[in-house]
C-alpha cells in the first residue's frame, strides 16, 4: 500500500466513516500472517462486537501515522473487493440526521438566550420593585404612620390578580373562554365543589392572616430599622422554608441547605450586634424575622394543604386573598383608628400618591414573582430579591445615617451567602461531579495528544522498517 501525505488520525471520531467501512475491507492471508502479532484482524472479521472491544488496536493500525487502508488501491484479481455501495448508502442520512441535530441544536440555544434574556428582564424588575416598595414605603411613614392600616390598602389590590391573568389569557391563548368558564375550571384547584363558603373559611382564610401578619411585621420594621437590614434579614426566608419543608413536608436532606440556614442564623446574631443588643434595633429585627417566618409557613402550608397551583389558579387564589381582606379585615383600620393607635387627622393629609405608588409596586412584585415561571427559571427570579440588598445600601447611604461597621457588612454577607446556597439544585452535586470528570478527562486526552506528538519520529523511523503491504 501507498502511504498518505495527510496527516494521519489521532482519535476514534476523525476515522468514525472509514471505521464503518472496515467490515468491508479484504484482508488477504500474507498480510494476516504479517500481522499475527496482532488480533486485530480476527477481531475486524467478528463484527461491530469485535469492532468496539479493540478500539486501541484499531487505532494502532488504521492510526499508523501516513498510512490509510481506505485510502489503498490493494486489489486482486483472485479476489474481486465488494462494491461500496452498501457502505456509502447511509452517507446523505447521516448528513441529513447530521443536519437535524445540527438545527435542533440552534433552536435549543435561541429558546435558552431568550429565557435568559428574560430572566435578567425579570431579576431587575423583582429587584427594582421590592427596593422601590421598601423604600417608599420608608418614605411614607414619614408622613402617615400608619402601618397596618398600609399593609390593608396595598392588600386589596390583590383583587386585581384574577383579572390580569384572564386579560393576558384572552391576548395569548388560542383557545379563548369566558370568564364564567375560566372562573369555574380554575375553580378546580379549591376541590370537586369549587369555592364555597366552607373552603374559603378553612382554607383561604388562614393564608389571609398569614399574608397580612408578613407585610404587616416588615412595614412595623422599617419605622425602627434601616431598609438594608430589614431587606437583607427578610431574605432570611428561604432557610426557614427549607427547615420547615424538612420538617413538615419531610423533604430530601441537603448537608449545603443546613450550612445555609446556619449562616442566616449567624447573620440574623450579628446583625443584631452590630448596633448592641440593647438597641431600640433590636426589636427591629425581630420584626422582620417574624415577618420571614410567617413568609415560610405561607409557603409551606400552602404546598402541604393545596399543592402546586397553575398560572390561572394562582391568580384566583390571590383575588380570593383579596376579597378576604376587603370582608374580614377592614374592620382592624377602622378599630385602630378610632383607638388612635394608627391615627391622622384627615383624610385630605393622607399621601394617596404614596400609598397608590406602594401598592402598585408591591402588586408588580407579586406578579413577577408568582408568574415569571412561565419565561424564565426560578432561580433567576430568586436573585431579584437578594440584589435588592445593596440597592438598598446605596439609597440608605445617602438618606439615612446608617452606619456600614465590619460587623453589619460581614452580617449582610453571610446572609447573602447562605441565601446563594440555598438556590443550589438538589442534584448540583451531581452536576459537579460530571463536570469535574469531564474536565478530567479532556486533560488526559490533551496530555495523551501532546505524547503523540513527541514520539512522532522514532514511530515513524522503525515503521520505515516494516516492509510495505502493497504490492
Amino acid at each position: 500500500m501507498r502511504r498518505s501525505p495527510d496527516v494521519s488520525p489521532r482519535r476514534l471520531s476523525d476515522i468514525s466513516p472509514q471505521l464503518r467501512q472496515l467490515k468491508y475491507l479484504v484482508v488477504d492471508e500474507a498480510i494476516k500472517e504479517d500481522l499475527k502479532w496482532s488480533r486485530s484482524v480476527e477481531d475486524l472479521t467478528s463484527g461491530p462486537v469485535g469492532l468496539t472491544s479493540i478500539e486501541e488496536r484499531i487505532l494502532r493500525i488504521t492510526g499508523y501515522y501516513g498510512y490509510q487502508p481506505w485510502a489503498a488501491s490493494y486489489k486482486r484479481e483472485e479476489r474481486p473487493r465488494d462494491p461500496p455501495g452498501p457502505a456509502e448508502a447511509p452517507a446523505p442520512a447521516g448528513a441529513e440526521a447530521g443536519g437535524r441535530a445540527g438545527r435542533r441544536c440552534w433552536r435549543c440555544s435561541r429558546a435558552r438566550l431568550r429565557k435568559t434574556f428574560w430572566g435578567v428582564a425579570v431579576v431587575l424588575c423583582v429587584c427594582s420593585s421590592w427596593a422601590g416598595a421598601t423604600q417608599l414605603a420608608k418614605l411614607t411613614f414619614g408622613k402617615f404612620d400608619a402601618p397596618f392600616t398600609l399593609t390593608w390598602f396595598a392588600t386589596n389590590w390583590n383583587f386585581l390578580f384574577f383579572p390580569l391573568y384572564y386579560a393576558g389569557h384572552v391576548c395569548k391563548s388560542a383557545e379563548k373562554q369566558s370568564v364564567k368558564q375560566r372562573y369555574r375550571e380554575c375553580c378546580r384547584f379549591f376541590g370537586d365543589n369549587g369555592l364555597t363558603l366552607k373552603v374559603f373559611v378553612t382554607k383561604a382564610a388562614p393564608f389571609g392572616v398569614l399574608w397580612t401578619l408578613t407585610n404587616y411585621l416588615y412595614l412595623h420594621a422599617i419605622k425602627t430599622i434601616n431598609t438594608t437590614d430589614a431587606s437583607v434579614l427578610f431574605c432570611c426566608n428561604k432557610a426557614f422554608v427549607f427547615l420547615l419543608s424538612w420538617i413538615v413536608l419531610r423533604d430530601r436532606f441537603m448537608g449545603v441547605r443546613i450550612v445555609a440556614a446556619i449562616l442566616a442564623i449567624a447573620g440574623i446574631v450579628m446583625m443584631t450586634y452590630a448596633d448592641g443588643f440593647r438597641s431600640h434595633s433590636v426589636i427591629g429585627i425581630a420584626l422582620v424575622v417574624g415577618s420571614a417566618s410567617m413568609s415560610a409557613l405561607y409557603k409551606v402550608l400552602f404546598k402541604l394543604l393545596l399543592g402546586s397551583a397553575k398560572f390561572g389558579e394562582a391568580a384566583l387564589f390571590l383575588s380570593v386573598l383579596g376579597v378576604f381582606n376587603v370582608l374580614f379585615i377592614t374592620c382592624v383600620p377602622v378599630v385602630l383608628y378610632f383607638t388612635k393607635v394608627e391615627y391622622w387627622s384627615s383624610f385630605d393629609a393622607i399621601p394617596w400618591g404614596n400609598l397608590c405608588g406602594f401598592s402598585v409596586l408591591l402588586l408588580t412584585f407579586n406578579i413577577v414573582l408568582n408568574f415569571g415561571i412561565a419565561v424564565t427559571y426560578p432561580t433567576l427570579m430568586s436573585l431579584g430579591i437578594v440584589l435588592s440588598v445593596p440597592v438598598n445600601a446605596v439609597v440608605d447611604h445617602y438618606t439615612s445615617k446608617i452606619v456600614f461597621n465590619e460587623v453589619r457588612v460581614i452580617a449582610i454577607i453571610i446572609i447573602g451567602l447562605g441565601f446563594l446556597l440555598l438556590l443550589l439544585p438538589e442534584e448540583w452535586d451531581v452536576w459537579l461531579i460530571k463536570l469535574l470528570t469531564r474536565l478530567k478527562v479532556r486533560k488526559k486526552e490533551e496530555a495523551a495528544e501532546g505524547g503523540a506528538d513527541l514520539g512522532l519520529g522514532p514511530q515513524s523511523k522503525s515503521r520505515r522498517a516494516r516492509p510495505s503491504f502493497a504490492r
